[in-house]
């Protein structure tokens, strides 16, 4: 059974300055409710983080890169007086940071440990900054409960040795203190610092909110709650109050940044209500994901993702062979690749892959391609988007007139639909995607 404890969790743009810490440190000062406060980096330092870890700076770049960060957090220290405890601990925080930059080059679990800095550093001060409205808090350290494997830079939890250890370690101190600790990062069995991938502090949020048996998790960004589409795109976008699990799921899958794809699946498990809203105007409302499916069926948003592979591979034979995908997904799977769409023909299998351009590592590596090229012919392209429909109970009929009128204008590569009915989703050229998302949403979600 849930407790009645909240999870808050706050983006880089949330935790950017004083002004911005203050603003989600009255939030939290008026929700007794919320126990755990998760913080992401401040905005820009993970980007001088990542920088550091491409070991593409010589020292003097390097040394540029660590005062960047510093600078970022000594402007926020300088409205701020720390707490003999926390001046502690930020400091050695410090050392360590600028004892690992020194280094030319890093191994992946380096990589790793690098990265943390961000939200460890934020941690301490948005600690103080609870601690100057009168609030009892205190900093916790994460990586002493969320457990996970040891893939660096894309590591996986351990849900049980994770719910166990939050059990012992977190949930004891939960009904005197509120408590700061640090999205993105874990560590493995060995105490090694790890990270969940970039945007991770959302999915950190939720597996901590399922740990301690929380009611909700709060995600506190810039943006009042999920929108039929990017705002920044379409004036006429709109605010989604409520959606299911399941089209949550797909939105943040599918390109709906506000969300972490990977924050639902922790939330569904166990039930637990998922909030978006923004920090910068916390009583505009937002959007509350919850188990309930939506009783209107149809498309309630369309989103892009840009930065797609698509990966061909062919091979005359897979015709009346079994086998082919197996061995194909094996070799995925053992270079730790996620697939999104897939579509097969005769003698041939087409797959969408992510490739963010901001991610630690490249997606699709040439080790991995080399493997595939040993039994079929395969083909790489780039510069494409995968653009979805998300809804509930989507079924072409009901949209085919005006959303083929929009299609036919474009080159579509590939499209796929039917394996849910929560979305309909097709790869088209990057530099047309913002076009096609226009008109998709003028059409079928404007006029409707």
């Amino acid at each position: 059974m849930n407790s009645q404890y909240t999870v808050a969790k706050f983006g880089g743009t949330s935790v950017a300055d004083y002004p911005a810490m203050h603003r989600c440190a009255q939030i939290i000062n008026d929700d007794s409710q919320v126990r755990v406060v998760v913080v992401s980096a401040s905005a820009g330092v993970t980007n001088h983080l990542v920088t550091l870890t491409q070991q593409k700076a010589d020292e003097a770049q390097r040394q540029q890169l660590v005062q960047a960060v510093i600078d970022i957090q000594n402007a926020i220290l300088a409205q701020l007086s720390l707490d003999a405890d926390l001046a502690q601990g930020f400091e050695q925080t410090l050392v360590e940071f600028k004892s690992l930059a020194a280094l030319p080059a890093l191994s992946a679990q380096q990589c790793d440990e690098m990265l943390s800095f961000g939200e460890r550093l934020s941690s301490y001060l948005f600690t103080q900054v609870l601690r100057n409205l009168g609030l009892n808090a205190d900093r916790f350290d994460v990586r002493t409960v969320l457990k996970t494997d040891n893939r660096f830079g894309k590591a996986s939890p351990d849900i049980e040795a994770t719910a166990k250890a939050a059990q012992q370690r977190l949930v004891p101190l939960l009904d005197d203190k509120v408590l700061v600790t640090q999205g993105f990062i874990g560590s493995d069995v060995y105490g090694q610092t790890t990270t969940l991938g970039r945007g991770g502090s959302d999915y950190s949020a939720a597996l901590l909110a399922e740990a301690i048996h929380a009611k909700s998790v709060h995600i506190w960004t810039d943006v009042v709650g999920i929108f039929s589409t990017d705002p920044r795109l379409c004036v006429k976008a709109s605010p989604i109050a409520r959606l299911s699990f399941d089209e949550a799921a797909e939105m943040a899958t599918f390109g709906a940044k506000v969300l972490h794809p990977a924050t639902i699946l922790p939330a569904s498990r166990s039930g637990i209500a998922v909030f978006v809203g923004s920090s910068r105007d916390p009583q505009a409302g937002g959007t509350w994901i919850e188990r309930e499916k939506s009783t209107a069926p149809g498309i309630r948003a369309v989103t892009q993702r840009k930065n797609q592979i698509l990966l061909t591979l062919k091979s005359p034979e897979m015709l009346l062979a079994s086998g082919f995908l197996a061995r194909i997904f094996t070799i995925l799977s053992a270079h730790n690749i996620s697939v999104d769409l897939v579509t097969t023909s005769e003698i041939s299998v087409a797959i969408t892959l992510d490739n963010a351009q901001n991610a630690s590592r490249p997606e699709l590596e040439q080790a991995c391609l080399d493997e595939l090229s040993e039994f079929c012919h395969v083909t790489v392209e780039n510069n494409l988007t995968l653009v979805a429909l998300i809804g509930s109970e989507i079924q072409l009929k009901q949209h085919e007139m005006n959303l083929m009128k929009v299609l036919s204008e474009f080159n579509i590569r590939l499209i796929c639909h039917g394996a849910s009915k929560h979305n309909l989703c097709f790869l088209v050229e990057q530099s047309h995607s913002d076009h096609v998302v226009q008109s998709i949403h003028e059409k079928l979600l404007e006029s409707a």
